[in-house]
């Protein structure tokens, strides 16, 4: 696309960013039709769909391409107006973290970027999949994701070390399901929560040599599964980080002492060097290196 339009560029990120075009109107200060013939210029002088409409609207992949495109030269323009010493804007940066991080270690990036605010960043909630899908098409600018992704054509992978996690239960449960220790014959009828199916497959084989179907709940990361761990409903993994100090108090037991599944991270991001950008790859490699399993 030749002469791109960024006041049109600014209405389809509006447009995505808000799931509506009555939306994006409201939050730019201009009127619905004004966003609709925005948009209708930008895709015939694209010759493709940029916007699917529907409730949400949605980006098509060439159109999230373009909103990415938009954002960097945001970024870009923001670090210029540092340089320049003017009024420095707050451009948007986008990224995907996996829920164990989220649980832990990732929320220690913040503060050093937030205060004093230099950008305005979107976290999103992804596993893998989703999150290499997502920096694919140009919705992140960067992701903390399992693996190197070798596929992946021009973000970069840095490796962060990797999540540890630990098979635990109360004492409570562990005396009524395991009260003999934590043996393969008791797997199958023992119930685990689990929020990754074959990460505790995995676990259950390189620890126990037991393969099979085991009975399980499957929950995310999240307060629900904490719950059901610690209200005496299920056993599973939990990242040692998350489970450290209840393993301390002695609300958690440690099934299988000395065992563990580690699982490498990576940090897969653009190419893309401003002041925040740099900020932002230099946090998550410092305080992922802080506090994830080093080689």
């Amino acid at each position: 696309m030749e002469n791109l339009d960024y006041r049109a560029l600014a209405v389809l990120d509006a447009v995505a960013s808000h799931g509506s075009f009555d939306k994006a109107a409201a939050a730019l200060g201009i009127s619905q039709p004004a966003v609709s013939q925005r948009i209708k210029a930008l895709e015939d002088a694209a010759g493709r769909l940029l916007i699917v409409r529907g409730s949400p609207a949605e980006a098509t992949g060439l159109g999230q391409r373009l909103i990415s495109h938009y954002r960097s030269v945001k970024l870009m323009e923001a670090a210029l107006d540092i340089d320049l010493g003017h009024r420095v804007s707050m451009p948007e940066i986008s990224v995907a973290v996996d829920a164990a991080s989220l649980a832990t270690w990732f929320p220690l990036v913040l503060p050093p970027l937030l205060s004093p605010p230099r950008c305005q960043l979107d976290v999103r909630a992804l596993e893998h999949g989703a999150a290499m899908h997502l920096l694919r098409e140009g919705g992140v600018f960067g992701c903390v994701a399992e693996g190197a992704a070798a596929e992946l054509k021009g973000p970069s992978a840095t490796p962060l070390g990797a999540m540890r996690y630990v098979c635990v239960a109360t004492p409570a449960f562990a005396g009524h399901w395991f009260g003999d220790g934590f043996m393969r014959e008791a797997v199958p009828l023992a119930p685990a929560v689990v929020h990754d199916r074959e990460l505790m497959s995995r676990f259950l084989k390189e620890h126990l040599a037991f393969e099979g179907q085991f009975p399980h709940h499957t929950l995310p990361l999240s307060t629900a599964l904490n719950d059901t761990l610690f209200n005496s409903l299920a056993y599973g993994l939990l990242p040692y980080l998350q489970a450290a100090h209840a393993l301390s108090q002695g609300t958690l037991v440690d099934l299988s002492p000395g065992n563990y599944i580690d699982v490498p991270l990576y940090w897969h991001a653009w190419e893309l060097d401003t002041p925040f950008t740099r900020a932002l790859t230099e946090q998550v490699l410092t305080t992922a290196r802080r506090y994830l399993v080093q080689p």
